[in-house]
Order: C-alpha cells, then sequence, then structure tokens
C-alpha cells in the first residue's frame, strides 16, 4: 500500500473505525497523489522567475490559445477556461456549493459534512462512489422501478449485487415495510450494506413526503445500532423540484447525517437538472459522517481518497463548465430563475396529472404516484409497453420510454402544456389499435 494512503487511513481509523471498515480494497488503496501536483503547486508559489512544471502552453506571460476557440467564450479568460481544473474541483465552487447545501437543506444547519468534490456530472460520481465504497459481491440495495444505468455501473461493471424491493404500496406511497424488509433481510446476513435513495425519482417523478423521509431514516439508524455498516447513498440528480405541500423539500441525506457512527451519508448532486445546464457535467460528492474529535481529518481524507479517484479516472472535470457554473451562481436574480423555470415544471406536471388520470383513460392505464422531478410514468392495461411504444412511435410519431412489459415513462420535463392533452389522447388511441 502507499504511504500516502497509508496515512490517509490511519487518520479515518482514529476517528471512525467503522467508516474504514466501508471502504472498499481500491477505496483503502486510494489517495491524491503528490508527485507532479504537489512539486507544481508549490513552483506555482515560489517560481516567481521561470516556472517549467506547467503541463499546459503558455505564451506572452499567458495561456496560449486559439481565437477560433476564444472567440466562442464571453466573459471568462483562458486562465479560468481553458487550463486543467484541480482534480478536487474549483475551490471557489466547491466553497459556494458548500454554503448552497446547508440554504437548500435547513436541517444541515449545525451539522458539518465534508467539502463537496466536484465530478463530471452524477454519473461519474456514481461511478466513482462505488470505487471507493464497493467490492465486487457487495449489495445496494434499491427500489424494483430505477434507473437503468444504476445497472450499468453498479451491477456491469463493478459486480455488485442489486437487491430490490417494491416501491409503492398498492395505495400509492413509498412501500416502507417492503424498505424495511429488505434492508433488514440483507443486514441479516452482511456486516455492511449500501442503500441507494433517488429522490425525486427516475423514472417515476416520486420524492417521499417529511413522514416518509423521517421513517426511511430511523429505519437505517436502527440497522446501524445493530452493529450493521450502512451506507446511505442519495442521488439528488432532480433536486428542488417539488411540486406538493408534503413532499420533502430537501434531501434526505440532510437527515442521515450523524445519525449514528455506523451510518455513513453521501450526497451525489449537481447542476446538471438544478441549473439546466445538462452538458456541462458538473456535480458534487459530499460526505457526512457521525462527529469525532478529527472530524476535519477523516474529510480531509475523503476528498483526497475522491480526488485520487478521480485523477486516475478522467483527470478532472470541465474547467469551462465549473466556471460557469460559479459564475452563474453569484449571479444576481440567480434564485429567482430558478424558482421561475420550477414552477414552469411544476405547471405541467399539475396538467400532466390532471389530464392522465381523467376517467376516460381509467380502462387503458393506472397512474403511478408522482410529485416532482421530470417524470411519470404509467402502467398499461392489456397491451405491452414495448409494442405500444414502437407503435405509437411508427405511426403517430411520439415518442415514450417503456419500462418492462407494463411501464411507460413520460418525461413532462420536455412537454409544452398545450401538448399534453394530444399527448394522452394519442397514447389511449395506441392502446386501444393494439387490444382491438
Amino acid at each position: 500500500m502507499n504511504e500516502i494512503a497509508r496515512q490517509l487511513n490511519d487518520e479515518i481509523v482514529k476517528g471512525s473505525q467503522p467508516l474504514m471498515g466501508m471502504l472498499s480494497e481500491v477505496g483503502k488503496n486510494l489517495f491524491f497523489p503528490k508527485g507532479i501536483l504537489s512539486q507544481g503547486a508549490e513552483a506555482k508559489q515560489k517560481a516567481h522567475r521561470i516556472n517549467a512544471t506547467i503541463g499546459i502552453a503558455k505564451e506572452e506571460g499567458g495561456i496560449m490559445c486559439l481565437p477560433s476557440v476564444t472567440k466562442s467564450i464571453d466573459g471568462l479568460t483562458p486562465e479560468n477556461s481553458l487550463t486543467y481544473a484541480p482534480s478536487f474541483g474549483i475551490p471557489a465552487l466547491r466553497k459556494a456549493w458548500k454554503e448552497n447545501l446547508v440554504t437548500k437543506n435547513p436541517s444541515l444547519e449545525g451539522k458539518e459534512v465534508s467539502l463537496p468534490v466536484v465530478t463530471c456530472g452524477i454519473t461519474h460520481s456514481i461511478a466513482i462512489v462505488a470505487d471507493l465504497w464497493l467490492d465486487p459481491g457487495d449489495v445496494v440495495i434499491l427500489p424494483n422501478m430505477m434507473w437503468g444505468n444504476y445497472n450499468l455501473i453498479l451491477s456491469v461493471r463493478k459486480g455488485v449485487t442489486l437487491s430490490k424491493y417494491t416501491l409503492f404500496t398498492e395505495a400509492g406511497g413509498f412501500n416502507l415495510e417492503a424498505f424495511e424488509a429488505k434492508v433488514k433481510e440483507e443486514a441479516a446476513n452482511r456486516d455492511k450494506i449500501t442503500v441507494l435513495l433517488n429522490f425525486p425519482q427516475n423514472p417515476t417523478g416520486y420524492t417521499v413526503t417529511v413522514d416518509e423521509a423521517k421513517k426511511i431514516a430511523d429505519i437505517l439508524e436502527e440497522v446501524a445500532a445493530g452493529g450493521t455498516k450502512v451506507i446511505a447513498v442519495t442521488d439528488d440528480a432532480y433536486f428542488g423540484l417539488f411540486f406538493e405541500e408534503e413532499t420533502l423539500k430537501e434531501s434526505i441525506f440532510s437527515l442521515l447525517v450523524g445519525r449514528h457512527e455506523n451510518l455513513l451519508a453521501i450526497k451525489m448532486d449537481g447542476a446538471t437538472k438544478e441549473d439546466y445546464v445538462w452538458g456541462l457535467r458538473v456535480a458534487f460528492i459530499t460526505y457526512g459522517v457521525t462527529p469525532c474529535d478529527n472530524l476535519s481529518a477523516i474529510y480531509d481524507a475523503l476528498e483526497k481518497k475522491t480526488a485520487g479517484a478521480i485523477r486516475g479516472n478522467i483527470s478532472n472535470a470541465s474547467h469551462l463548465s465549473q466556471s460557469i457554473v460559479l459564475e452563474a451562481m453569484k449571479t444576481d436574480g440567480y434564485w429567482e430563475s430558478k424558482g421561475a423555470k420550477g414552477e414552469i415544471l411544476k405547471a405541467r406536471a399539475n396538467k400532466v396529472r390532471e389530464v392522465a388520470c381523467a376517467s376516460e383513460y381509467e380502462d387503458a392505464w393506472s397512474v403511478y404516484p408522482f410529485n416532482s422531478g421530470y417524470f411519470m410514468c404509467i402502467c398499461v392495461k392489456g397491451v405491452d409497453a414495448e409494442e405500444l411504444r414502437v407503435h405509437l412511435l411508427d405511426k403517430y410519431g411520439v415518442g415514450l420510454i417503456s419500462l418492462g412489459s407494463t411501464d411507460i415513462r413520460v418525461a413532462f420535463s420536455c412537454i409544452e402544456l398545450d401538448d399534453v392533452k394530444e399527448l394522452f389522447d394519442t397514447i389511449y388511441k395506441g392502446v386501444q389499435e393494439l387490444k382491438g
């Protein structure tokens, strides 16, 4: 084992022996290398005459760049757009995102979490978290209705076992009984479990209520108190898009931080959907552990291991993308503009609910609960969902996503209000044609 990795592990063990037991074998061996990076950082501070350490091209005291490139970048200097960013992410962006976490999640007030580490999108965040915390054969608990890419990242690439519970009760709402049973079943057979919590949920567009969230946190704390190490990972990709009063308006991460020494909370979020910048690929990983005497050293070690994983994976996320997000966050009207876009999506969700739940369609489908995010799902009756999807695409030019043999996902995020009724009328027509 590298000596730097050993030192980081020693810091973790000093404050939390259980935390050390949660790391994967890769995670235990990860570190942020000194070498060229640390020598370059020293040179940046002290090499006032000639600095021959930087792996970029410079000329006349500035960054070498092409006019054909810089003409497309308005308002950002080449130093803030074309150079490499640190593997940890731009310091100012990490600081700003952490400050906003408390603003967006009031339950974090008074709780200390790590400084977020920047990743190249939440898909990348999941892969990095898997590297640090999951070994082949480990279990990840998630619902039966889930984002399909979890399977590719966790099961196919990492060799992790996906253990699923039924997401909804028959009456509607989060299936706490099934969730608790699955968590306790896996905890009885393993010394470590990972629970993936995705709200607002893809594909259903469901976020738990305040009461459901509290009960989820209580269940995980109870299992942790029973001796099982619990890693609770929150995928908050669609955070902030909450459309109903009783819906939890903050990340369940904020309810999990500091609950028990056997419970590690990991938050994955990003500007992707929160700031409507899908292609910029700027996301974050933040840790929350139980307070201890050397908490800052533990967070420092986890941040360095995470940055080491990124360094050995993609080196760093785009400097240009990070700078754009940071500048946006500093702009007057930032919060107001986010709120205005959220209201547009809320209006679409309400219109979809009004139309899709109409009695005229009840012989063709039932509607799964939804209250947030980008999506909603229907369970079609009497026809195959994939056959329906192809039929609607070929005959009417209507594109939808089929999930298994019964479920259809509708992305209301990209549907104008005036098109909602026509969409569901067309789906209904397609169902009747396949039936008849």
